[in-house]
Parts: structure tokens; C-alpha cells; sequence
């Protein structure tokens, strides 16, 4: 029960925003345009396809980073791609509450249907993770429901997150602060639950007053600075350029951005990808308490039964929704495939005993056919209500790693190297020693910008040693599997010609087919 104080505090504001609405009414046609260019422009920069994808494209191009153009032709990609998807669902709830149900919710991406005529529920105060096979299209969902393409309400602000923030000029401060942008939306609906008269939408208006107040400019950057320090930033750091961090720590200011912003419908893709193990657990504690409605794409487990209190499974063009965590999902969809799987079984052994008793005595004495008839009717039943289907195995993809011969030692030496990016920055490595064979291991690990990219490189011989040198066999072919894979792969080309083109002393095309077959990448 709010107290008192609170009361008080909540009839003023209603009478200032009454008042300020009988305003409004008066005001020139000018002033209304202006305001709804306003609301548009907000609503453009909470709901776009990330948190930041507005104010690249007004950016200069001239003074951008390779790393900023790289995410303005990524935005471009994926404005083609929401031109290549159909989207269409009807809500199915009041234009004001505050859960997402849609209905008859289907979409197709260049012709290929990802989800036929299913259901859509998001409820306040759960926390989905949203599994399924790779290539099934839970990005795509996400971004359907980021990008606003079938009916959500108005009211509800969407944040969608799928990578970090770009490496720009700006703090990482000011990069968190710029997400700032609700403000104008809630003011705008604080008018309109302000001249509602039902005891819902006065709840609903308390809320969103306490959301204002928890906005508020003066105390912006404190909080900022407080989810950044959460995240392992220091105080020098948060005001270093986004440009001079490692890719990990750019997807900790952006999971900073997202949860400044503390959106309706908080939408996160694979968050914990180049997060270290410490920076896993701090995310995992914030978002097990996030308050309103969450929905994110992991492949850990961990962290999926750490954060989620539902599972949203993504199975045969379906969306299927399972309460608890992983663990419990998993026992769940095991109990349900085994009872359907001897219901398949039941109804196969009662269908072939049917039929074989249709076709000994069909043409029997009279008798004998009238009960052979009875059977034919009771199948033709069984059929048109429906049979139970047998339980889809998932495809498992198993990696082979053929022998690449042998290489007498050693294959890589490491001598005394020492490397800094240049004479104004400090060494991140001095006086490295060490060697690897064919029969090495080894597992690189580290905090974020600690090195462990650069140390690669450096092996690689994408980087050259300050000090000291890395000797590589002459007959050593080396092969780097990178963590940005849009800096490697070609956009344009299939990965048919992509791997044939890489590879062209392999002419066969029929049997490139099978090699990429293997890791699940078909023909269709």
C-alpha cells in the first residue's frame, strides 16, 4: 500500500498532468506536429533494431571507425533483412496492459516459414529463454518483436541487444547515459492514464511515476557509473572511448546501456558472448531480479537455469512455453516425448492390428465382414481425429578432425617477446617463452582485454613482437577461428562458393556439399 506521502505526491503530479494536457489541447496544429515528430524520433531510438542504431547512421561517415562502418553496414544487412521477412499476428490483449499476447502469429524469411500460426505470451515479471535448434530463427523472433513488425501495444518501450556497442569516440559513460531516451514516451503516457477515471490505469500511472522519478537527471550518471562499476569497470576506465576497448568490454557497456534503460520487454541475443566468467556471474545476479519482462537467446546452460523462470521452445514452426528453468524444461519435455512416443507406438500397433484383421476376414462369411467393416469404421475415426505424430529426434553434429600429418618439433617457438600497440601505451606482454607441437593443448584464459586476442595474433603473425620474435615451421599451415565472424566471411557468397573459393584446389563441388553438409548446413 503506498503511504501517504506518496498519495500526495501522485494527485499532484495528476493534477499537473491534467493541466498540462488542457494545454496541449489549446496549442497551434504547429506544436502538435512538433511534439508527434518528437514522440516518433523517441520512439525510433527505444524500439530500433539496437540501442544505438539511430544515431550511427546521422553520424559523419567520414570520421567513422572501421569498426563503426563495420555496424552501419550490419544495420544495413538487417534493414534487408526485415524488407526479406512477413510478419503477421493479431494482439490478442487490451491495447493497455502490460503482458504481450499475440495470436496467429506467423513469419517467413525469403519465402521460408519459421513459425506457423502459433502463440506468442509474454507475461510481467517472467523471465524467458528462448531455445531451439540453430537456424530456426530465434534471432529473427527477437528481432520481429524489436523492430516492432506485429502488433505489440504502444505503451510497452522495447530494447533489443544482439551485439556490442560500436568503438566510437565516446565515453563509456556517455554511452551508457545516452540511452536516456525513454523519458518523452512515459510523459506522453502519463497524460493519457492521468484522464482515465478506472482504478487499473491509476495503478498503471503510479507506476510509471515511480519509473519518471527513478529517471531522473540528477541522478543519471550516478547510476550509470554504478552499473559500470558492476561490471568491473574503475573509475579511469569510464572514461575511456568506446574505441579503446576490446570487443568483450564493449558488450559489457552495452549490457550496461540495455539495463540503464530497464525497458517493458528487454530483449537480449547470446549477452554472455565474449563475457568472462566473472562478468557471467555479476550479469546472471542483475538479470534474475529484472522486474518487468525479459526474453533472451543462450546456449549455456548455467545461465539459462540461473536467470529464466520459463523456457520458450522453438519446435516445428512452433512456439511451445514450459514454467521453471532449464533443468526443469528438459525433465518436462523428456516425461512428454516418452508418454507421446507410447501413444505413437499404441495407435501404430492398433492401426496394423486392424488392418491385418480388414484384410483376412473383409471378404469372410458374413459375420466375420460385418466386424471387419465395424474395424474399418473405428479406423477411419481414429485417422480423422487426428493421430498421434512420433517424436522429431534433434540432428546431432559430430566433428571430425582428419590427421594432418606430422611436423618434426619444434612447430612454434615464442622467444622472449615483449609487445605494446605503440611507444605511448604499456607492454601487455614482456618476455614470453614458450613453444607449442603437434601434440599441445592449450587453453587460453583471462579477463576481458587482457590480451588473449593479441597473444593470438601474435602466433598467428597478424602482429609483430616489439621484442623478441615467434618462429613458425615452414611447413605449418595455421588456421584462426575469429569471434567477430562478419570480419571473415563474405555476405554475399553462399557458403557453397564461400568454402570453394577458399579452398580452390578442391574442385569437386559434390563433395564440398558433403563436407559442409556434415556440420548441418543443407541444401534447402
Amino acid at each position: 500500500m503506498p503511504s501517504e506521502h506518496q498519495k500526495k505526491r501522485a494527485a499532484k503530479k495528476k493534477e499537473a498532468a491534467k493541466a498540462k494536457g488542457g494545454k496541449k489541447i489549446d496549442t497551434d496544429s504547429s506544436s502538435k506536429n512538433a511534439a508527434a515528430a518528437a514522440a516518433e524520433q523517441t520512439a525510433n531510438g527505444v524500439n530500433g533494431i539496437n540501442g544505438i542504431a539511430k544515431e550511427k547512421l546521422a553520424a559523419n561517415t567520414e570520421n567513422l571507425t572501421y569498426e563503426e562502418e563495420l555496424c552501419l553496414r550490419l544495420e544495413e544487412e538487417a534493414r534487408l533483412a526485415a524488407e526479406a521477412r512477413a510478419c503477421t499476428g493479431v494482439l490478442g490483449i487490451h491495447p493497455m496492459a502490460r503482458d504481450i499476447k499475440i495470436d496467429n502469429f506467423s513469419v517467413t524469411f525469403y519465402g521460408s516459414e519459421l513459425l506457423q500460426d502459433t502463440k506468442l505470451e509474454l507475461s510481467v515479471g517472467n523471465r524467458y529463454g528462448l531455445i531451439g535448434v540453430n537456424g530456426c530463427g530465434k534471432s529473427t523472433l527477437l528481432a520481429v518483436l524489436g523492430n516492432r513488425e506485429v502488433p505489440i501495444q504502444e505503451h510497452i518501450d522495447i530494447y533489443y541487444l544482439d551485439r556490442e556497442v560500436p568503438a566510437s569516440e565516446k565515453t563509456a559513460l556517455q554511452a551508457v547515459m545516452e540511452a536516456d531516451e525513454e523519458r518523452i514516451l512515459l510523459e506522453k503516457l502519463a497524460e493519457e492514464l492521468a484522464l482515465r477515471e478506472d482504478e487499473e490505469s491509476q495503478d498503471y500511472l503510479m507506476q510509471v511515476y515511480e519509473r519518471l522519478d527513478d529517471l531522473g537527471a540528477d541522478t543519471a550518471e550516478s547510476r550509470a557509473s554504478h552499473l559500470l562499476s558492476g561490471l568491473q569497470f574503475t573509475s579511469e576506465m569510464q572514461q575511456k572511448k568506446c574505441k579503446d576497448f576490446s570487443g568483450g568490454w564493449r558488450m559489457r557497456v552495452a549490457l550496461a546501456r540495455a539495463l540503464f534503460i530497464r525497458p517493458h520487454l528487454l530483449l537480449l541475443d547470446e549477452p554472455t558472448n565474449h563475457l568472462d566468467l566473472e562478468a557471467c556471474v555479476w550479469l546472471e545476479e542483475e538479470l534474475k531480479t529484472y522486474s518487468t519482462i525479459l526474453v533472451l537467446i543462450s546456449h549455456s546452460q548455467d545461465f539459462l537455469n540461473g536467470v529464466c523462470n520459463n523456457i520458450l521452445h522453438f519446435d516445428q514452426r512452433k512456439l511451445k512455453s514450459y514454467g521453471g528453468n532449464y533443468d526443469t524444461f528438459m525433465k518436462t519435455k523428456m516425461e512428454l516425448d516418452e508418454n507421446q512416443m507410447k501413444q505413437y507406438q499404441w495407435e501404430q500397433d492398433q492401426i496394423a492390428h486392424m488392418k491385418n484383421y480388414i484384410a483376412r476376414f473383409g471378404h469372410g462369411s458374413a459375420k466375420l465382414a460385418r466386424q471387419a467393416q465395424s474395424k474399418e469404421k473405428t479406423l477411419a475415426k481414429m485417422v480423422a481425429g487426428g493421430l498421434t505424430e512420433k517424436v522429431a529426434r534433434e540432428c546431432s553434429v559430430s566433428f571430425c578432425f582428419y590427421s594432418c600429418g606430422e611436423i618434426p618439433p619444434p612447430v612454434i617457438m615464442v622467444e622472449n617477446v615483449s609487445f605494446r600497440y605503440n611507444e605511448q601505451t604499456p607492454y601487455i606482454y614482456k618476455n614470453l617463452d614458450f613453444g607449442m607441437d603437434l601434440d599441445t593443448r592449450l587453453a587460453l584464459v583471462g579477463p576481458n582485454g587482457a590480451g588473449k586476442s593479441t597473444l593470438l595474433k601474435l602466433i598467428y603473425g597478424d602482429l609483430i613482437p616489439s621484442e623478441g620474435m615467434v618462429r613458425r615451421h615452414n611447413h605449418l599451415k595455421l588456421a584462426r577461428y575469429h569471434q567477430h565472424l562478419h570480419e571473415l566471411l563474405e555476405m554475399d557468397m553462399s557458403p557453397l562458393d564461400y568454402m570453394l573459393a577458399k579452398f580452390p584446389d578442391f574442385k569437386d563441388r559434390d563433395g564440398m556439399r558433403k563436407v559442409i553438409g556434415r556440420y548441418g548446413i543443407t541444401g534447402k
